[in-house]
């Protein structure tokens, strides 16, 4: 089961991806494209040229998981943008947003760790 903690690194491709290709196909794009390893534990995030699918990938430690969604009507529209990189971060409540076609970029959420106080 794939789960989406605050812990989860998440990397989303800028760039839209040839949905023909498989588990290694995604993979070999994170080594080349995203200059990452796909076997430490990251979830990322692809979107086909239509903006109307999205694909995650994920190793688990024993395995890789391939997770796509496609929207039956409508787009992926607010799909993170960067001029000077082909990866971006999202936090783990963005990517909830983002997979129900939300726009990602204004969802608040308590911050992944802070400090507990014991009271006096």
């Amino acid at each position: 089961m794939l789960q989406l903690t605050p812990h989860l690194r998440i990397l989303v491709a800028i760039e839209p991806q040839d949905f023909r290709r498989g588990i290694d196909g995604m993979a070999k794009v994170c080594r080349q494209s995203l200059a990452s390893d796909p076997f430490c534990g990251t979830a990322y995030v692809f979107r086909n040229r239509r903006g109307t699918s999205i694909k995650v990938l994920v190793y688990d430690g024993q395995g890789f998981w391939l997770c796509q969604k496609r929207l039956s009507k409508g787009k992926f529209e607010h799909w993170p943008r960067s001029a000077d990189s082909a990866v971006t971060a999202l936090e783990a409540h963005e990517l909830s947003v983002l997979l129900f076609a939300g726009d990602w970029s204004g969802a608040r959420g308590a911050p992944a760790w802070r400090p507990v106080t014991p009271p006096v």
